[in-house]
């Protein structure tokens, strides 16, 4: 039972250890990210819209056109035109 506990406490620490990695890794492209839309709003390019359209360009055309069919349909509803 004891080798069984080592082996749990081994694959515990290793998944941790991969997980905490993985976590630093995200903070520097994160970081990495924040410093390009930097650049980008210094050379006057709007960061919202920016942002809107990385999304969108992530998105499958389907769901995207869906979305935007869905949006519009809200507008109107609202009269926001």
């Amino acid at each position: 039972m004891a080798e069984g506990a080592n082996f749990a406490k081994g694959q515990l620490r290793s998944l941790v250890e991969r997980i905490e990695k993985l976590e630093e890794e995200k903070k520097a492209l994160s970081e990495d990210i924040r410093e390009v839309y930097s650049e980008a709003k210094s050379a006057g390019f709007d960061v919202k819209a920016l942002r809107v359209v990385v999304r969108l360009r992530g998105q499958d055309k389907e769901d995207r056109v869906e979305h935007e069919a869905l949006v519009d349909l809200y507008r109107d509803a609202l009269g926001i035109g």
